[in-house]
């Protein structure tokens, strides 16, 4: 869509952060209409009678909206839930050290750990129904007692029944196959320039991803058929093996080596969409999968050896706790790399385990989902079964320990989080107030309590700092719960294990693993409610929808399955519009507020230089530093950042206050109102602003001023100046380029 520009002047463009503001919001005004993009992504100028058509200095304002590309519909905004644990897995594989030494290990290793999260899917999907109805529900009078829909299978051949419900998992695998093959947009339109960047990050919206999902997509398609495969076989071949089992058996067991083998090959899955040499075998190993599970089926249908009568669907179990070991044996050694390609100086937190903790986070998640599906529909058979029996006698022992485990780190993190609170508690405050004395240095005496308020804010935002601590015990405990399932293939049971070791009746563990089962049932019902309040209500998506626009800015890397990638659609966008600004004779300045700092980084990152020139950025309640470099160092560093400023001719200033617990300064935490000079250009980027602007409560109000902490506020006076400041350094240049 084409809208109105002005003639050699100049253009504000703001872009908001995850809150999910419409244009009014961001632009300060009531009357606005769309210029270029479409409903889910745009930009905005007042309407051509506004009166308040312009922003300081009289410059032209425009707003880019791209707060409905990560959510969309109802509908995505739901599947985004059970895709979480994708989402964090890929999100982890941008998460390496800045020492590309072994970045094909560590990306080898996070697609493989991607790969047993579909395993795992699919193992709980056959657990339902292969495990808990086919063998176990079919055989019981109890259990088909008024359930007509599945009492037309009792009696028959345990083949048939495994054949029929088999179909369960196989539908489910072709309906995330079709769904993930469906882009949620089409990026086209919206490619940056061709042009090389010059850094990493710079390479997000540059990146055409599709190549790769699709040949990620095919192998995780083959895993998982095979993973339905290996199922039935092993079920099947308990009695006996035959030839053909056999057979069968070897053949699946190459399929998933051979999708491994294709994800620890970086240097082949990730070369360019012209060699298409790689799809082809990607896509021959899916249909080789996919005829593999015909000839399964079939198998099962017609081989006549009995079957084995035990409780549970033979294999099964150890399946299980063989995944559940191998996700441990990954994350260990991920572990292991990571630290050993850790920043020595101390750059980044907790040795560079960053990326350990999310994926271990998305790996718990994922176990955590997958054992609450099989314990519902466990406790849907089992109807009156009392809960302990019900615990013993339903789902595999694996799940019961994951459920155990899954609890006891979510214990342990919130005890620790509790006492660093408290102990951290001091020096927070202790060093708020330092800055709230050298703030507010001749406050009144009645402004004692608003005083207490404002260090108390600023000791909240100091926390941010020991949540990534926290982060790195939680996936590290998460990984030793998938460690302790292997003590299900003994025959104990968590109570049991405890009572002998520790004490602890066995019923109140078996009491702690139902309730932990329901936590679990709580907390998927509360991420599907935030999800559907993020999507229709802007103000609660300002807290709940933050992991959804985060988690989606990086391209799908690891898992083909993860949530799409807005950024390949924001980021090319934006360098497409800025450009057409400049080449349209105007001076743009950009302006972004918490991720749109980052969006706007990005975009920088691929002008060129003659666009760049003509370009000034004011950045406030940025990340950039204190998460992003801290969290993802291969792709934002002080190399990077100093990038920009240069693009830009350091027409480039940062606004931070000590009350956002999420931005903060760039290159330096200076708090004097102006830095002195210096021969760096880099020192002049950041200012601090005092927030609030004052303790008192103003003559003109009956309340002090409010403390604004991460909220953006365009209408402050300090921003104000900052824009008219920005503006006459960009009409003190030359004549804009032809």
């Amino acid at each position: 869509m084409s809208g109105p520009h002005s003639t050699c002047g100049i253009v504000e463009l703001r872009v908001h952060g995850v809150s999910g503001a419409n244009a009014e919001e961001v632009l300060g005004l009531r009357q606005t209409a769309q210029v270029a993009g479409d409903r889910s992504g745009g930009f905005y100028r007042p309407r051509p009678r506004c009166t308040d058509a312009t922003g300081a200095h009289g410059v032209t304002l425009e707003a880019y909206r791209w707060g409905d590309l990560p959510s969309g519909t109802v509908a995505r905004a739901l599947g985004l839930v059970f895709l979480l644990p994708f989402m964090l897995v890929n999100v982890a594989i941008w998460m390496r050290p800045a020492n590309s030494g072994s970045e094909a290990t560590v990306r080898s290793l996070c697609r493989v750990l991607a790969l047993t999260l579909t395993v795992l899917y699919v193992l709980a999907i056959a657990g339902v129904a292969l495990d808990l109805v086919g063998w176990k529900c079919l055989n019981s009078a109890n259990c088909l007692a008024g359930r007509s829909w599945l009492s037309w299978l009792s009696g028959r051949p345990v083949g048939l029944r495994l054949a029929v419900l088999a179909l369960v998992p196989a539908a489910a695998i072709g309906l995330i196959w079709r769904i993930s093959s469906r882009p949620g947009r089409t990026f086209e339109a919206f490619r940056a320039p061709e042009r090389v960047a010059g850094h990493r990050l710079g390479a997000v919206g540059q990146w055409d991803a599709e190549p790769l999902v699709g040949r990620l997509r095919s192998i995780h398609v083959a895993a998982a058929f095979a993973t339905l495969d290996l199922t039935l076989l092993l079920a099947r071949v308990a009695t006996g093996a035959t030839a053909i089992g056999v057979a069968l058996t070897v053949a699946t067991v190459l399929v998933l080596a051979a999708c491994v083998g294709s994800l620890c090959t970086p240097p082949l899955i990730d070369q360019a969409a012209t060699d298409r040499r790689l799809d082809g075998i990607t896509h021959a190993l899916r249909s080789t999968a996919i005829v593999l599970t015909v000839l399964v089926v079939a198998h099962v249908l017609a081989s006549p050896q009995p079957w084995d009568g035990r409780r549970e669907l033979p294999g099964y179990d150890t399946t299980l706790a063989g995944l559940f070991v191998t996700q441990t044996t990954v994350l260990a050694i991920l572990g292991v790399v990571l630290l050993r390609l850790r920043d020595r100086r101390g750059a980044t937190p907790l040795f560079g385990l960053g990326g350990l903790a999310i994926a271990a986070a998305g790996i718990s998640v994922a176990v955590a989902y997958s054992a609450e599906a099989v314990y519902r529909a466990a406790d849907f058979l089992d109807r009156d079964v009392p809960t302990g029996a019900g615990i013993a006698a339903g789902p595999p022992r694996a799940y019961t320990w994951v459920i155990f485990g899954f609890l006891r780190a979510i214990l342990i993190t919130v005890v620790v989080a509790g006492l660093v609170a408290v102990i951290s508690r001091r020096k927070r405050r202790r060093d708020a107030a330092t800055i709230v004395a050298h703030d507010y240095p001749n406050a009144p005496a009645e402004a004692r309590n608003r005083l207490r308020q404002v260090r108390d804010a600023i000791a909240r935002a100091r926390f941010t700092e020991k949540l990534v601590p926290l982060a790195v015990l939680f996936g590290c405990l998460a990984g030793l719960a998938t460690a302790t399932t292997t003590i299900g293939l003994l025959g104990q049971f968590p109570g049991d294990v405890v009572e002998r070791n520790a004490g602890l009746p066995a019923d109140a563990v078996t009491f702690a693993i139902a309730f932990g089962s329901w936590l679990i049932a709580a907390i998927i019902l509360g991420l599907i409610i935030g999800s559907i309040f993020a999507y229709r209500t802007i103000p609660f998506r300002r807290h709940v929808g933050v992991l959804w626009d985060l988690g989606t800015f990086w391209p799908r890397a690891a898992h083909p399955f993860a949530p799409p990638c807005y950024a390949e659609r924001a980021v090319p966008e934006l360098t497409r519009r800025i450009t057409y600004l400049v080449e349209s004779g105007n001076a743009v300045l950009l302006t972004g507020h918490s991720h749109g700092s980052v969006l706007l980084a990005a975009a920088v990152l691929q002008l060129p230089p003659e666009v760049g020139s003509r370009v000034a950025l004011l950045t406030h309640g940025s990340p950039l530093r204190r998460l992003y470099a801290r969290l993802f160092p291969a792709y934002i560093d002080d190399a990077v950042l100093r990038d920009i400023g240069h693009r830009v001719g350091w027409r480039w200033v940062n606004l931070w206050r000590d009350t956002d617990p999420i931005g903060g300064w760039v290159f330096s935490a200076h708090r004097s109102p102006r830095t002195a000079p210096s021969s760096d250009p880099a020192a002049a980027v950041d200012r601090r602003q005092r927030d609030p602007r004052d303790v008192v409560t103003p003559p003109s109000d009956s309340v002090p001023p409010p403390i604004h902490g991460h909220w953006p506020d365009e209408a402050d006076e300090a921003f104000t100046e900052v824009v008219r400041e920005l503006v006459r350094r960009l009409e003190g240049q030359a004549e804009p380029p032809e």
